[in-house]
Order: structure tokens, then sequence, then C-alpha cells
């Protein structure tokens, strides 16, 4: 009896799952396309829309800090690297942003971006880190022994009535 029920809940619990939560480790086909150009500077920016496209693939946030909301996305990969998470700017803040962690090295990153994609990222200046800047204004940042790469802009100014 009480492993019949064990088994009811368990299939009443898989049921409740939403399809989203059982394809996160799936990379969307749109990932690329949505995510890849933004962080390239390639679009418009609007943190509702990516907020609302990062949670409907890869469920809620999993933390709200510095300013944004960050997502887990699993086995996913822009340009030929790998990604682990992206993140959404909130609207605390006077800029914009998307934002992703690549698991390997900027000099890397940008080798991978510039044959894939074309767009190259220039060293800022000399330091042992620089940051690397493209030219529609994307950055690729030392984080940790891995990447972060951006795109942030002012907000537009809220219209007048």
């Amino acid at each position: 009896m009480v492993g019949k029920i064990v088994g009811l809940l368990a299939l009443a619990l898989a049921l409740a799952t939403p399809a989203r939560a059982q394809t996160q480790d799936k990379q969307p086909s749109t990932f690329g396309p949505v995510i890849g150009a933004a962080l390239l500077c390639h679009d418009h920016l609007d943190n509702k829309y990516f907020y609302g496209w990062l949670k409907t693939h890869f469920g809620p946030a999993y933390k709200h800090e510095g300013g944004a909301y960050w997502f887990r996305t699993g086995e996913t990969s822009l340009w030929g690297a790998p990604v682990t998470e992206v993140m959404v700017s909130d609207d605390t803040s006077e800029w914009v942003f998307v934002g992703a962690v690549a698991e390997v090295a900027p000099d890397e990153l940008e080798q991978a971006i510039r044959k894939a994609a074309g767009v190259r990222h220039q060293a800022a200046d000399a330091s042992p880190y620089p940051l690397r800047v493209s030219v529609p204004g994307s950055t690729i940042a030392y984080y940790n022994a891995k990447s972060k790469i951006y795109c942030a802009k002012f907000k537009p100014l809220p219209p007048r009535r």
C-alpha cells in the first residue's frame, strides 16, 4: 500500500513539473540568435523582454543580486563556448544589460566569437587582465578563470506625459 502511494506521488510530481523545467538542460533553438545577438550588442536591449524569455526557457531566476536576475542555463553554448549563466538587469540601475558567464578564458571566447560571428573584441589596455571591447559595444571581462560577456546601454528616458 505504501509503495503504491509513493508511486502515485512520484507520478503526480512528474506530471505537475512544468515542461520548461524538464527541458532545462536542452538549449532552445533560439538561444544563439536571441541571447548571442544581445550579448554582441546587435539587438535592442529590453530587460523585461529578456527576463521573460529567460524565465520561459530556463525557469525562474536562481538569484537576484548586483542589479540583475541570474539564470542557470544548463548545457548551453554560444560560438562554441559553454555558457552556464545568463543575467539580465533589473530596474534599479540606469543601465539595461544582458550578460553571460562562459566557461573559457577571455582570449578563447574572443577567438571563438571572431571565428563564428566575425566580431573583434580589442583589449582596452595593456594590463594583464584587460577588458576586451567590440565596436558595437559588447565587453568581455575576466571572471575568475572564466569570462563574462555583456552588453550594457543607458536606459532610455521615460516618455513625457
